[in-house]
């Protein structure tokens, strides 16, 4: 079956798109570093005591390139006051997240150069002393609960015991010392703490099993509650508010994740909460002050939300209100729960982030994230869908040059990463920069992608470089047929596992595609599947199943290893790596190069020794984008 798209869908599509080219005629272009840039302010949070603001801004030290750096200012009600103070100083790489601890103190995650073995590191606000609070060599660390109603200490999960597991540790923010409150037997993958912080469940991966394991307290041992199939999901969200009981995302007996609650007495009960008919549900909202559940989110189409709780509903109509054209979502809050960072965005700009005062219903804004690119001359992304060659339904995203009318465009063919995640509506850099190129974008939620149900997850399983890139393949036969794309002027683009798609677009059909940029991607299901990092172990049955096993499964893994089939490559190519990269060794790479190198092919080739799995630092950032940019130009000419 040909790929089609709903008539109703295509007629909108394109009546929309000649409006926009029409409105936005002779958009110019704008330079590499506006669309990838850091934001001169952004990643604003709140102290607990709404005292202060804290948000990130680049800066350089010691004469070392910008980087972004934690900032703090007082605040007068809604209003930010006085002088600006940075409590961090860090010179190889922006900091990768940070939140607050109370109102004195700021945790913030610091990889090594991409080696993505994050530290947690706590600064004392007032007087700027950082203290490393997983202070190991090659050692992953992160945040299992930052215990709000405990002013001194967090729960950290590490690896430093044994590479494989993590461990929870109850550890001091002042001192940096840390008590073990949890020890993994092995087969731990993830850990859930109730109200109280104490560690009262966890999910153990048990061959092609996963178990779900209950304490009452911390003097207990676990005992198991669930064993399901490694294709049924029991993900615990939080507890109850008594403690009680589990609220936890299910897809036990239907397709779709939906939010049930669960008494450990009887587990094998289900309380469904609330199901979305299309979709799977993305997280659960709480007020911790009001001891409520507030909503759930999803994705269609577009971000949604339903909600439990009326108070919540009406917080969000009226932050609603004073954004008409824009989505958007709290990304911080005080302890009282009345004040907000809103961070407010759609598909043509990253958008604004504003201060709410809920009670004085102020919304004050705090910054552009982007103010360079100007919205208007931004392109829209719109959904699409069409269907596959054998039936399913695939979703995705098109994004249209301004100014350009939709027909026998140069595109570029994006699949994501994961696989098992999907694409979504909203403000995406490289979109907007390639369509601003004169690109159209398709975006495809192929067949393994997450969100769409359980079934639809399934059918991606043992489907790398077949069902899956069918999928892809069919996406691009959509886009010539519609009289969207120009068919000698299509090139692929992706990263890791769209990486992966990248080099089974042109190693398996060697005809579609006219240029190739491979970006930190797999290539060799067997090398990748013998360099995966250590803290992988104990999933690696089930991706034995839901990939391939190198034994079992060899015939068909070598089928579909573009490392392998190199003499049939012959589209342009540009690889990009990082050297540190944990997840896709740089050697998924470089047996690509170097078996085409040999055949005489030249392939573009760009590695950086202080990046992971994706550039990051802003010099990386804009020199592998302009070579992208330059190296699509050449050869799809739009």
């Amino acid at each position: 079956m040909n790929p089609t798209l709903k008539p109703s869908r295509l007629a909108g599509l394109l009546c929309t798109a000649a409006f926009g080219a029409a409105q936005a005629a002779g958009a110019p272009q704008f330079p590499v570093e506006d669309f990838f840039a850091n934001p001169q302010q952004g990643y604003f949070q709140l102290a607990d005591d709404g005292s202060t603001l804290s948000f990130m801004q680049p800066v350089g030290v010691d004469g070392q390139p910008p980087r972004m750096n934690i900032h703090v200012q007082a605040l007068e009600g809604s209003e930010p006051v006085g002088p600006v103070r940075r409590i961090t100083a860090e010179t190889a790489r922006d900091i990768g997240g940070y939140f607050w601890k109370g109102s004195d103190t700021v945790l913030y995650a610091k990889d090594f150069g991409g080696d993505e073995n994050f530290h947690v590191l706590a600064v004392n606000v007032k007087t700027g002393q950082v203290t490393d609070l997983t202070p190991f060599e090659n050692v992953r660390a992160m945040i299992t609960d930052d215990l709000q109603d405990d002013p001194d200490h967090v729960l950290i999960s590490h690896n430093q015991r044994d590479p494989q597991v993590f461990d929870v540790y109850r550890v001091n923010v002042r001192s940096g010392q840390s008590q073990r409150v949890a020890q993994n037997p092995g087969n731990i993958i993830g850990w859930q703490t109730d109200h109280q912080g104490r560690v009262c469940v966890a999910l153990a991966s048990q061959g092609l099993e996963t178990v779900l394991l209950y304490r009452d307290n911390e003097d207990e041992p676990f005992r198991p509650l669930l064993t399901t199939d490694y294709k049924t999901q029991v993900a615990p969200a939080l507890f109850t508010f008594d403690d009680r009981r589990l609220y936890a995302l299910s897809n036990r007996g239907r397709d779709k994740l939906a939010l049930v609650e669960l008494d450990p007495a009887r587990p094998q009960e289900e309380k469904v909460l609330y199901e979305h008919p299309e979709v799977d549900l993305d997280g659960v909202a709480y007020s911790r002050l009001r001891k409520v559940l507030t909503e759930v989110s999803f994705q269609t189409d577009k971000p949604g939300r339903h909600f439990f709780d009326e108070q919540a509903r009406a917080l969000h109509g009226r932050i609603a209100a004073r954004l008409p054209g824009y989505e958007f979502s709290l990304q911080s809050q005080t302890r009282a729960e009345d004040k907000f960072i809103v961070a407010a965005y759609n598909d043509r700009t990253p958008g604004a982030r504003y201060l709410y005062d809920a009670a004085a219903d102020t919304l004050h804004k705090l910054a552009e994230i982007n103010p360079k690119l100007p919205e208007a001359q931004m392109a829209h992304t719109r959904p699409v869908s069409l269907q596959s060659r054998d039936g399913l339904t695939l979703h995705g995203y098109l994004t249209l040059p301004p100014g350009r009318e939709p027909r026998q465009l140069a595109c570029v063919v994006n699949p994501h990463g994961g696989p098992w995640a999907r694409d979504s509506w909203g403000y995406n850099p490289e979109a907007q920069f390639l369509a601003n190129r004169g690109f159209c974008v398709l975006q495809l939620n192929f067949r393994g992608s997450t969100g769409y149900g359980r079934a639809f997850w399934e059918a991606g399983f043992g489907q790398w470089g077949l069902a899956m890139q069918d999928d892809i393949t069919d996406g691009v036969h959509w886009l010539i047929e519609q009289g969207i794309a120009d068919p000698k002027r299509i090139g692929i683009y992706g990263g890791s596992y769209g990486g992966y798609a990248t080099l089974a677009g042109i190693a398996f059909t060697p005809d579609l595609y006219a240029a190739a940029v491979d970006y930190v991607g797999v290539s060799n299901l067997f090398t990748f599947m013998n360099t995966i990092p250590p803290y992988w172990a104990p999933i690696l049955p089930k991706f034995h199943e839901m990939v391939g096993h190198p034994e079992r499964d060899k015939e068909r893994l070598a089928a579909t290893s573009p490392a392998l089939h190199v003499d049939r490559i012959k589209t342009p190519l540009f690889i990009a790596q990082g050297a540190r990269d944990p997840r896709v060794n740089k050697a998924e790479s470089d047996q690509v190069v170097q078996a085409l190198r040999e055949r005489g092919v030249q392939v573009q080739y760009m590695v950086k020794d202080n990046e992971g799995h994706g550039f990051h630092n802003d010099e990386n950032k804009f020199e592998f984008y302009r070579a992208m940019e330059q190296f699509l130009v050449e050869h799809l000419k739009p």
